[in-house]
């Protein structure tokens, strides 16, 4: 555990929705990469979307390990990912914009992951200090 700094009562479950939802994303993004039947049910989907999906959910597992841990580092994997997410979000916009072919609720599900993880980032930065100055340890 990182420092004395106690984990909140919302970790423990956080942590263990995070890695359901990092293996539900490998499996749908997988699907859908990997597979002709997912591929078709998708329509029209967007593949940097998709890739991007997919190795996010490594990530989220990687995360959510991190959580129930409570160490710092998975604070800073959440932060990542919220901010990586809202990229490729600016970047599906910009896909749309220019006419790019796309699915409605991929606006939806980038939406949704961009407040999950924008709330845990905050959520965890904000108990573990990960971004004031002088927080790092020598675990780090």
């Amino acid at each position: 555990m990182s420092e004395s700094v106690s984990p909140p009562l919302w970790t423990k479950p956080i942590a263990v929705l995070t890695f359901i939802f990092g293996l539900a994303t490998l499996k749908a993004a997988g699907g859908v990469l990997f597979f002709v039947g997912p591929r078709i049910i998708a329509g029209d989907y967007v593949p940097f979307v998709v890739w991007f999906n997919f190795l996010a959910g490594f990530a989220y597992m990687a995360a959510a390990v991190g959580l129930w841990l409570w160490e710092r580092w998975a604070a800073r994997l959440a932060a990542a990912i919220a901010i990586l997410t809202l990229a490729v979000f600016a970047a599906f916009g910009l896909h749309v914009l220019f006419g790019g072919a796309y699915e409605f609720r991929t606006a939806g599900a980038l939406t949704l992951r961009s407040a999950v993880w924008a709330a845990i980032a905050i959520a965890s930065c904000r108990a573990l200090g990960c971004f004031k100055k002088g927080a790092v340890t020598s675990e780090q």
